[in-house]
């Protein structure tokens, strides 16, 4: 297998950016990273009341307390989380994104996949590293914005609800988002 010229540089770029992405929750254990994830469902369900229904519904949620995302050209994103099923955690997972197109800046964000169906949760859980597609809903809600879990419930096995973001990150590009699972 051969890489291009544009590939090489494209993966060592994101690649280094990647590693520069601090994003606060380090390998210090699962006990830090379950803090982290209690601490982002209690600001989603206060900020988001409606999520709750939705984290009912849903038969796991894959939690990411926090995605540190930078690009100047190329760009790379990294965050922790864990995986929860019947409320407990199951199993802790790390989010990789890669991008390249026009874009500057860096962001923070929230998020939290909503597995809508059993198929969905086994085919996430069976894979070795799971690439978002799309199957994925995604919403983001602004404050005071409502999510209506009927609606979406029934459109797509996968929701992602997006919250919390901070910084500025302007641009077109092209991302690619992959989810790995990790011992912490």
């Amino acid at each position: 297998m051969s890489f291009s010229r544009r590939e090489m540089v494209l993966g060592l770029g994101a690649t280094g950016l990647m590693a520069g992405c601090g994003n606060g929750i380090g390998s210090r254990g699962p006990a830090t990273i379950d803090a982290r994830v209690n601490a982002t469902l209690s600001q989603l369900y206060g900020d988001y009341p409606a999520t709750q229904q939705l984290a009912a519904k849903s038969v796991g949620m894959l939690v990411m307390p926090l995605v540190t995302e930078v690009g100047l050209g190329l760009g790379g994103g990294y965050g922790r989380g864990a995986l929860r099923v019947g409320g407990a955690t199951v199993d802790y997972y790390s989010i990789a994104k890669a991008s390249g197109g026009l874009q500057i800046g860096g962001q923070q964000y929230s998020h939290v996949l909503f597995f809508m169906t059993e198929a969905a949760l086994q085919t996430f859980r069976r894979s070795p590293g799971y690439a978002a597609g799309a199957n994925i809903e995604y919403a983001t809600p602004s404050q005071g914005e409502t999510l209506a879990a009927e609606t979406t419930t029934s459109l797509a096995p996968v929701i992602a609800v997006i919250f919390g973001q901070s910084g500025l990150r302007l641009g077109a590009t092209l991302e690619g988002v992959k989810y790995s699972r990790i011992i912490p």
